[in-house]
């Protein structure tokens, strides 16, 4: 006689991003994003200075902003970062883990790759910004697949570094 299944069996859904994100599977994805921190900080201090000092005055400003939009949104990725690695080894719960999540902001735009300008800039810094680009989207992926939707835009304080952007951009009417 073979068995059927009852029909209360229940499944519970797997979810595989809160799974890597809670494991030994996501050291790879921190020291990604940690040594792209590091990468970019010896860059701006280092080739950057040289570099953005042969720069037309319209690539040179698209520098200012974007290494400013750069500098941003590695720091909101570090944040997520080191908040999931406090929860991955027990040093927050998850709740803790997204009260303070919440001050983490992983939709920043990609507005200067539009700028006539962009193709100027140095191919090396283009690389990190495009790489940037890349791996916050991979972490506002998996943020979205573990802890939902983010809040809407309306509730979030408006962000000081893009104020400052849309300055700038007036200014230079970029």
């Amino acid at each position: 006689m073979s068995q059927k299944p009852s029909d209360q069996t229940s499944f519970q859904t797997v979810r595989i991003a809160e799974r890597l994100a809670f494991s030994a599977s996501f050291q790879p994805i921190f020291d990604a994003g940690m040594n792209l921190v590091d990468e970019t900080a010896a860059y701006l201090d280092g080739d950057g200075r040289r570099d953005v000092k042969t720069l037309s005055r319209g690539a040179a400003t698209l520098y200012a902003a974007e290494s400013m939009r750069l500098t941003t949104r590695l720091m909101q990725v570090a944040s997520w970062l080191l908040l999931q690695r406090a929860a991955n080894q027990g040093d927050m719960s998850r709740s803790q883990v997204e009260a303070e999540k919440g001050k983490v902001r992983l939709d920043s735009s990609a507005e200067g790759v539009d700028s006539p300008f962009y193709d100027e800039l140095p191919e090396s810094f283009r690389d990190i910004v495009e790489r940037a680009l890349l791996l916050e989207r991979r972490i506002a992926m998996l943020d979205r697949e573990i802890y939902g939707s983010p809040v809407p835009v309306e509730t979030v304080a408006p962000n000081p570094v893009g104020q400052q952007i849309d300055l700038l951009r007036t200014a230079f009417a970029m």
